[in-house]
C-alpha cells in the first residue's frame, strides 16, 4: 500500500462517546469488533464499526487500565490491582491473579499481549507521579505474575516489533520511548536503549507497531499521533482536534484503519469547551496496514 501525505489528512470522529479516559483499543478480527477501556468509569466498551449494533458497555468492579484479546475467547483485563478474565457473552469477570502493590497509590495502567501469549502490563503512581515506584508485570499463561521491570513512574507504549525481538516501552515521565531486546521464549528483557525522545509538547502514551515495523504513538498533551521509523526518527504526524490522544490500534477487515482513543481527563472547562469531541473515538486510513493482535493463552 502507498503512504499518503498525512499532513494533509485529518482523523475523523467515528464514535462521539466523549469518555473521561478512553484507552487500550484492540481489534478482534474474529468478531470484527473494537474493544477499549474507559479507565476512570471502570468500563470496557465494544463497538462494531459496521453499524449493525449499538456499542456495548461492560461495567467492572474497579478501574481498568489495559485489555487484551484471549485465545479461548473474551478478554484479559488489567484491573487497578489484579488481572482478570472477562466473558463477553455473559459479562462475568473472573479475577485470576492479584498484583501486590509496590507502594501506596499505584495501579496497573498500560499493557499488551506479547507474541507468545503472555500479558505484559505496567503500573503508575497516581498520587505522586514524580515517584518511580511502580513496576511492569508479566501475567504468564498459567496465571503466575512476575515483576519484569522496577522503578517506573507511569508505564505506556507497550508493543513489539513484527518479529517480536524488540519490546517498545515508555516511562511517560521521561518523555521518551525506549527499546529492549525481548526473548519471546522466556519473556526476558535486556539491552534497554532510547528509541525516540519527545521534542515538542506532549508525552508518549499508547503505541502500536504496523506491518512495516514503524511505531505509531499517541502523544498525550501533544494533540497528535506520530509515526516513527524503526531507527526512531519521525516519519509523519497526524494532528488531532483534541489535546489528549491516549492510544492507537489498527483494525477493520484489512487492518488498514488506525483507531485513536482520546480523553477529556485533566482538561479545564475552557479547554473542554474548545474541544467538544475530547474523549471520543477517532479513525483514519493512513495508507499502511497493522498487525493482528496477539491473544492471551491463559
Amino acid at each position: 500500500m502507498t503512504s499518503p501525505n498525512i499532513d494533509s489528512m485529518q482523523a475523523s470522529v467515528v464514535l462521539d462517546c466523549r469518555q473521561c479516559l478512553g484507552e487500550s483499543p484492540v481489534w478482534d478480527a474474529r468478531t470484527a469488533t473494537l474493544y477499549w477501556a474507559n479507565i476512570h468509569d471502570a468500563q470496557v466498551w465494544a463497538w462494531d464499526p459496521s453499524g449493525t449494533a449499538a456499542p456495548r458497555c461492560y461495567p467492572l468492579p474497579e478501574r481498568v487500565g489495559a485489555i487484551g484479546l484471549r485465545e479461548a475467547g473474551g478478554l484479559v483485563i488489567a484491573l487497578a490491582s489484579a488481572f482478570a478474565l472477562l466473558d463477553l457473552d455473559s459479562g462475568a469477570l473472573a479475577r485470576i491473579a492479584d498484583v501486590p502493590s509496590p507502594a501506596p497509590h499505584t495501579r496497573l495502567n498500560d499493557g499488551r499481549v506479547d507474541p507468545a501469549g503472555r500479558f505484559v502490563c505496567g503500573g503508575m503512581n497516581e498520587q505522586t507521579p514524580q515517584l518511580p515506584n511502580a513496576r511492569v508485570y508479566t501475567l504468564e499463561r498459567d496465571h503466575r505474575v512476575s515483576a519484569t521491570l522496577d522503578g517506573i513512574h507511569c508505564a505506556n507504549s507497550t508493543c513489539w516489533s513484527p518479529d517480536g525481538a524488540t519490546l517498545y516501552f515508555s516511562d511517560m515521565a521521561t518523555r521518551r520511548i525506549d527499546a529492549f531486546d525481548y526473548d519471546v521464549a522466556t519473556g526476558a528483557i535486556s539491552g534497554r536503549r532510547p528509541f525516540a525522545t519527545m521534542q515538542s509538547a506532549g508525552a508518549p502514551d499508547g503505541s502500536v507497531v504496523d506491518a512495516q515495523g514503524y511505531l505509531w504513538n499517541a502523544q498525550w498533551g501533544g494533540a497528535k499521533v506520530v509515526r516513527y521509523r524503526p531507527d526512531g526518527t519521525i516519519d509523519r504526524e497526524i494532528a488531532l482536534p483534541v489535546s489528549h490522544p491516549t492510544c492507537v490500534a489498527f483494525g477493520g477487515p484489512d487492518l488498514d484503519t488506525l483507531y485513536i482513543t482520546t480523553a477529556w481527563f485533566l482538561l479545564d472547562d475552557a479547554t473542554r469547551a474548545r474541544e467538544p469531541h475530547a474523549g471520543s473515538l477517532f479513525a483514519i486510513k493512513p495508507g499502511v496496514r497493522g498487525l493482528s493482535e496477539a491473544r492471551y493463552a491463559g
